[in-house]
């Protein structure tokens, strides 16, 4: 009888949403017998979790700073739930601003910006990450970068949203201007027929050539911030421009540059990605929940938190299905299982 009440009231989880966080990002845990023999207590590995709700059933728990693993136990006194795993960031890059998405390389090296206060010049630009976490300096005397692309050939590009100039960098990190008088240079992205396109956060969406010819593409509401820009796999351009609201939206515009609201009900929509299914992955808030938003672009949206975390600005799909997460001063490389969309 002894044996039959301890497996009845030993803390069992049954779902834990989202799958997937950084450190100080909050998960949903559900279940039961979490207050078996009292208050229910949770830990990532062995580091304990402050908890933001907790009763018999459900927990909110935040990832502690100094979680190295997913593994989730709840306790309750002398009794404790079996593991339930999830995907936790490991912190590989600090002493950034980035204020938008990274970019990987094909060899799965990171760049990512230390994009300042308009008009600061930061001793470093443009950091390197290596594969084995190794921060390096890349680009240096470049204000304000604030966009960053890879183009076909592998070489990088970068806006200013200081001088409107969008730079090429070759892979040695020499830089030299590819097209100028962009206005308030802010995201960028090339099409599968090597076209670049740059948001001017005043509200023109610019489209450059290969061979350098520009036109404008399209025009919005201006951003009080930056507009964010990536193509889906069914070759529109989805981009955000965060606003005050807690309702902002991700526009679409077709090849021929027609603009339309594709969903809207997002806080502060920033960086966004597509994996190779074509769903699309936004740093943005949902029902008041921070982090990337996952946001199916053909059917039904069906809305959902994919990863928690605070402060997010943008991601990137690395190699072998993991998102490199930024946040305003870090990167996060988070083993999620999702493989990116191809370059174009």
């Amino acid at each position: 009888m002894g044996l039959k009440q301890e497996a009845v009231t030993r803390p069992t989880i049954t779902t834990v949403e989202p799958r997937a966080a950084i450190t100080g990002g909050e998960v949903r845990i559900r279940g039961a017998h979490f207050a078996a023999e009292g208050r229910p207590s949770v830990t990532f590995g062995d580091e304990p979790a402050a908890l933001v709700i907790a009763s018999d059933d459900f927990v909110v728990a935040k990832v502690p700073e100094t979680a190295l693993t997913g593994e989730i136990v709840v306790h309750s006194g002398t009794r404790k739930s079996g593991v339930w795993e999830a995907a936790v960031g490991v912190q590989i890059a600090d002493s950034l601003h980035p204020v938008s998405n990274p970019v990987v390389d094909s060899e799965g090296n990171v760049y990512s910006t230390f994009s300042g206060s308009r008009g600061q010049r930061a001793p470093v630009s443009i950091y390197k990450i290596d594969t084995r976490y190794t921060s390096k300096p890349f680009v240096s005397d470049l204000m304000n970068p604030t966009g960053l692309a890879f183009d076909r050939g592998g070489l990088l590009y970068a806006s200013s949203r200081f001088d409107g100039v969008v730079y090429q960098i070759t892979p040695t990190g020499n830089m030299s201007a590819f097209v100028e008088g962009m206005g308030v240079a802010t995201g960028i992205a090339f099409d599968e027929d090597e076209n670049l396109y740059v948001g001017d956060r005043s509200g023109t969406i610019f489209k450059i050539s290969p061979a350098r010819q520009i036109y404008v593409f399209a025009t919005l509401e201006p951003s009080i911030a930056a507009y964010h820009l990536a193509f889906g796999i069914d070759g529109n351009l989805y981009i955000t421009g965060p606003t005050t609201s807690s309702f902002d939206a991700v526009h679409r515009i077709s090849r021929a540059g027609a603009v339309e609201t594709f969903f809207r009900g997002l806080g502060r929509p920033q960086g966004l990605a597509f994996d190779a299914e074509g769903r699309m992955y936004v740093a943005a808030s949902l029902a008041g929940r921070r982090g990337i938003i996952r946001i199916h672009t053909q059917g039904d949206p069906k809305p959902e938190l994919f990863l928690s975390g605070p402060n997010i600005v943008g991601l990137a799909f690395a190699p072998g299905g993991a998102v490199v997460v930024a946040t305003q001063s870090a990167l996060h490389r988070v083993e999620a299982g999702v493989r990116g969309k191809a370059l174009p």
